[in-house]
C-alpha cells in the first residue's frame, strides 16, 4: 500500500520579510470581494498542522552544556591497558632460529605499532591464527619491530602455522611473563619500562548567527489571522509569528550543526574523507572558517556503524543486536545505552520484540502482562535488556521530520541515517580550570562565556523601534552561538545506518 500525500500542502517555509498574499485569504475577486455585503466567518486563530515543529531536545537528554574560554577544547582519553597486536611469522622453521619469529603490524585497534611495541624479553604471549594457537615464550627482543619466541609444547611455529615461511597473519597477546631463578632484566634485549599512549583529541567552536528584521511600519500593521509560535510569539502582529520562527529555527540550527557538523578548512588540517575547505572556497577577501565536528561525524571516525544485517533497518534483528552486543564488549561494556531512532527501526524494534512473547491464548500478549478485550493494546516497547546491556529506546524527531533528516531518509532508504546509540554515563576527566577531576556525560556542549560575554544564546534588538539604537526605520533582531560538541569516548557510541 502507497501513501500519497497531498498536493498542496503548506510545508514549505516562507522566510520573507514582507508578508505575502498566500498568507491570507483572498477577498479580492468573485464572490469573496470585499464589496459584498455579506461578511464571512473568520476563523482567526491560525491551525498548527505540523504539531510542535521543532526538533531540538536530543541533546538536552543525554549531555550537558559547559563554558569554555579558548578557541579549542583538547581532551584525552585512555588507551588500552594490554598489549595485543596483528603481526606476520617471517620465519617459523626451528633449524635456523630457535622456535619462529614474527615481526609486529598494528595493534588491535589497526593502529601501526611496529618497532614502537611493548612487547620485551620474557614476556609470555599468545599465538592465534585460523590454522591455530601457541603459546610461547618471548626469547629475543630489540629496536625493530621484530620479535623471537619458543613456543610451550611444539619445536617450532612450522608445527601449527603451515605457511608460516610465507606471510602468514597472526595475533599476539601477552597474557604474563616467566623468568629463571635470580634472573635479571637483560638490557641488551629487553626493551625497558612500557609507557602509556597519549591519546588526545579537540574540536573548535563555530560562530552562528541569524536575524529577523521587520520595518517601523510593519511592526504596527494589524492582521486578522491570531498567530502564534513555538518561542511565544502570539497576537494579531504578523511580525511577531516571524519573530519566533526565526528564532525557533535558530534554536534547531544550534542542535543540528552540533549533530552534523564537520571539520574542514585551511587551517583545520582535516580530511576525514571529505575535501578540506580553503578561504577562496569560503570568501572572496579572505577568511577563515574550519567546522566543528559534530557527534555523527564523530562516530564515523572514531566510534561503531552498523548498516543492519538486511542492510535496509539497523538493529531490527536479534542477531544483529547480539553482534552490537560483542562490539561494545570490545570496547568500554557500558552496561545502559540509549537509543535515538526514527520511526521506522522504533516500529522494526517492536516487531522484533514482540516476535520473542509466545502469544496468547485468544489475543495478543505484549510486553510484561496479558491484554485483554477491555484493555487497550500495547503494541510497542521502550526498553529491553540483552546479555548484560539494557537499552532503552527514544524516538528522534530530527530524523522523522520531513524537513530536517526525515526527508533525506524519506528520499534514499538504501543510505538513510536511522539512529544512534548513546552510552547513558559519565566520563571522569581533569579540569585545567578548577584543577579537579570532575564527571562529565559522554556528550557535552562548550560555549564561549567570560565575565564580559556570554555566548551560549545571545540576543539583541538594533534599529528606531523601540529602544531606539540606530537612524534605521527597523527592528533587527540579532541572535548568536558560539559552541561546539564534545564526543568523549566515541568507541561506546553505535551509529545506525
Amino acid at each position: 500500500m502507497a501513501i500519497t500525500a497531498g498536493g498542496s500542502l503548506n510545508s514549505v517555509a516562507l522566510p520573507q520579510k514582507q508578508t505575502l498574499s498566500t498568507n491570507y485569504l483572498d477577498f479580492t475577486s468573485g464572490t469573496n470581494d470585499w464589496a459584498q455585503q455579506y461578511l464571512p466567518d473568520l476563523m482567526e486563530k491560525e491551525a498548527e498542522v505540523f504539531g510542535p515543529r521543532t526538533i531540538s531536545g536530543f541533546l538536552s537528554q543525554v549531555g550537558a552544556e559547559e563554558a569554555m574560554q579558548s578557541d579549542q577544547v583538547v581532551w584525552s582519553e585512555q588507551g588500552r591497558l594490554h598489549l595485543h597486536y596483528t603481526g606476520e611469522i617471517t620465519n617459523g622453521d626451528a633449524g635456523t632460529i630457535a622456535g619462529g619469529q614474527i615481526t609486529i603490524g598494528n595493534d588491535i585497534d589497526g593502529q601501526s605499532a611496529g618497532a614502537s611495541h611493548g612487547i620485551r624479553k620474557n614476556d609470555t604471549v599468545i599465538i592465534a591464527s585460523s590454522e591455530g594457537t601457541v603459546k610461547a615464550l618471548v626469547t629475543l627482543t630489540d629496536a625493530t619491530a621484530v620479535i623471537e619466541v619458543a613456543p610451550y609444547g611444539v619445536v617450532d611455529l612450522n608445527d601449527v602455522f603451515t605457511d608460516s615461511q610465507g606471510a602468514n597473519s597472526v595475533n599476539v597477546l601477552v597474557y604474563g611473563s616467566e623468568y629463571k631463578k635470580g634472573d635479571n632484566y637483560d638490557g641488551s634485549s629487553t626493551r625497558g619500562a612500557n609507557e602509556p599512549i597519549f591519546k588526545s583529541f579537540s574540536n573548535k567552536p563555530i560562530i552562528m548567527k541569524d536575524y529577523y528584521e521587520v520595518s517601523g511600519s510593519d511592526t504596527s500593521r494589524i492582521g486578522w489571522v491570531e498567530v502564534t509560535g513555538e518561542a511565544g510569539g502570539a497576537g494579531y502582529l504578523w511580525y511577531l509569528k516571524a519573530e519566533a520562527d526565526t528564532r525557533a529555527r535558530f534554536t534547531d540550527y544550534l542542535e543540528m550543526a552540533m549533530l552534523e557538523g564537520v571539520k574542514g578548512g585551511a587551517a583545520g588540517g582535516y580530511t576525514g574523507g571529505v575535501a578540506d575547505l580553503t578561504d577562496s572556497h569560503l570568501y572572496a577577501g579572505g577568511g577563515e572558517v574550519t567546522g566543528t565536528q559534530g557527534l555523527f561525524n564523530a562516530i564515523e571516525e572514531r566510534g561503531n556503524v552498523t548498516s543492519g544485517i538486511t542492510g535496509i533497518n539497523a538493529a531490527t534483528d536479534l542477531a544483529e543486536f547480539d553482534a552490537i552486543l560483542a562490539e561494545f564488549d570490545k570496547q568500554g561494556a557500558i552496561e545502559e545505552n540509549m537509543m535515538f531512532v526514527n520511526r521506522a527501526t522504533s516500529l522494526a524494534m517492536d516487531d522484533m520484540l514482540a516476535s520473542m512473547n509466545s502469544y496468547g491464548a485468544g489475543g495478543t500478549s505484549y510486553g510484561v502482562f496479558n491484554n485483554s478485550e477491555d484493555m487497550a493494546l500495547n503494541l510497542g516497547f521502550s526498553g529491553f535488556r540483552r546479555g548484560s546491556y539494557d537499552f532503552y529506546k527514544s524516538d528522534m524527531r530530527y530524523l522523522n521530520d520531513l524537513a530536517t533528516r526525515g526527508g533525506i531518509n524519506s528520499a534514499y532508504a538504501a543510505g538513510a541515517l536511522r539512529g544512534v546509540m548513546v552510552p547513558a554515563g559519565t566520563s571522569t576527566v581533569y579540569d585545567q580550570q578548577l584543577g579537579k577531576n570532575l564527571k562529565r556525560p559522554f556528550l557535552h556542549v562548550r560555549y564561549r562565556a567570560s565575565q564580559t560575554d556570554d555566548r551560549r544564546m545571545k540576543t539583541w534588538v538594533t534599529g528606531s523601534v523601540g529602544a531606539a539604537t540606530s537612524a534605521l526605520d527597523s527592528m533587527q533582531i540579532h541572535m548568536l552561538s558560539e559552541r561546539c560538541l564534545i564526543t568523549q569516548g566515541a568507541n561506546n557510541f553505535m551509529l545506525l545506518k
